[in-house]
């Protein structure tokens, strides 16, 4: 156990800019991103034996690699009520959600339990840079990095996800099992969503630095070998098409306000004496017909807005603390020149065309061109440097500093 705490972290690298998406990845044995997406992303599993290369690297340097986050964080972490946390027991099962007391997270030496930690590229710097390995899948599909920890014997249990998700082992080793079975039936009488009937097909044991990509549906079972293993996973949601256009409806009924044409009211001039004054009348049906129409709400582009402010939204676990002294509009400009901004770990921006949208708010509408440009230019890249911009007009790229969601890299 000496050994655990006492070896060197792994430093993830950030990832380039604009990555090389036409040329071999070791994260993906060899292969390109272009032929990953193409042969694998929703298709079938892949394994990847030394998708991180720096811990087979230091096996032969005899300098070991570490997770980049202890098991000690990751018990701070699991203490604080702003990242969502849940403890789950099998033998038998059980299943708690956190914030935890120091008390109730188990010691790393006893076995038969996993701690899982959601959302932790917005808590530290090591998840986030991970993330950014995958920046060739669009960002509106992003859901989190989430990290499991766990003593022997430790696991979820047999289950299936209905997003994709690359399951990256950083610490000890865990036994994979996995199948593409029809049979996704549950267990009723346990307190997680464990599958009835799970019949492997295939096994493997993972050792750090190695990577195994599943699509939708496949079911699967990991357990811990060693104390302290760490699993992490990167999820891509799937949202329904009901709640897509459930929230795409929703805004654009909002949106709705912006036409002075919908002020009018409903008149019926030539509306006859009725024998069935309780039926809807058909001049208020062909009255709205012809609205409706007029809209065009059977086009998809005033769909999208909404759909894209939807999916731009932040975690609901999701904090943002502005500066306690914000800069004022001038020497915000002024830092903006030598300095670089950048989100928020807990931002979402998102694009639709030369639209922005940022953890919700359509943050490029009624812009200055050039703050519209500085907008499409974070979303991009993910960070705005040395630029120029007059303090007049700085709008929802100032505001959103003076929210928190844009901070300026330290």
């Amino acid at each position: 156990m000496t050994s655990f705490y006492l070896s060197t972290p792994y430093q993830p690298p950030q990832a380039p800019t604009n990555l090389p998406l036409n040329q071999p990845w070791a994260l993906f044995g060899g292969i390109t991103p272009d032929q990953f997406m193409k042969r694998y992303w929703q298709k079938r599993p892949l394994l990847v034996r030394g998708a991180v290369p720096a811990f087979a690297l230091s096996e032969v340097s005899a300098t070991p690699l570490d997770s980049p986050i202890s098991a000690k964080e990751l018990a701070a972490f699991a203490q604080d009520d702003l990242v969502e946390t849940r403890l789950v027991k099998s033998k038998p099962w059980s299943f708690t959600s956190g914030p935890f007391s120091k008390k109730e997270i188990p010691s790393i030496e006893k076995p038969n339990w996993t701690l899982l930690l959601q959302g932790m590229e917005a808590h530290h710097p090591a998840a986030a840079k991970v993330l950014s390995w995958f920046r060739f899948i669009p960002d509106a599909r992003l859901d989190d990095l989430m990290i499991s920890i766990a003593g022997i014997g430790g696991g979820v249990g047999p289950h299936f996800d209905s997003y994709d998700v690359f399951l990256m082992q950083m610490s000890g080793r865990r036994q994979w099992k996995i199948s593409e079975q029809a049979d996704l039936s549950l267990n009723p009488n346990l307190p997680l969503k464990i599958l009835k009937n799970f019949k492997a097909e295939k096994e493997w044991v993972l050792e750090p630095g190695d990577m195994l990509y599943l699509p939708p549906h496949v079911a699967h079972d990991g357990i811990a070998l060693d104390a302290g293993c760490q699993t992490w996973s990167v999820g891509f949601r799937s949202p329904s098409f009901k709640e897509l256009l459930q929230e795409g409806l929703w805004r654009l009924a909002e949106s709705l306000e912006d036409i002075p044409g919908l002020e009018e009211k409903f008149a019926d001039p030539k509306q006859g004496a009725t024998q069935n004054a309780e039926q809807l009348p058909d001049e208020l049906i062909k009255q709205v017909g012809d609205k409706l129409k007029g809209l065009k709400l059977d086009k998809v582009d005033l769909f999208l807005p909404g759909i894209t402010a939807y999916l731009s939204e932040p975690k609901q676990q999701a904090f943002f603390d502005g500066p306690s002294t914000p800069l004022n509009p001038k020497l915000f400009t002024k830092k903006l020149e030598v300095s670089s901004l950048i989100p928020s770990p807990q931002t979402r921006i998102l694009s639709l065309g030369k639209q922005v949208f940022c953890n919700g708010e359509h943050v490029s509408k009624a812009q200055t061109p050039e703050i519209v440009k500085a907008w499409q230019v974070l979303a991009a890249k993910k960070v705005l440097s040395a630029l120029k911009l007059t303090p007049k007009g700085m709008g929802s790229l100032y505001e959103a500093y003076r929210a928190g969601w844009l901070i300026f890299r330290a």
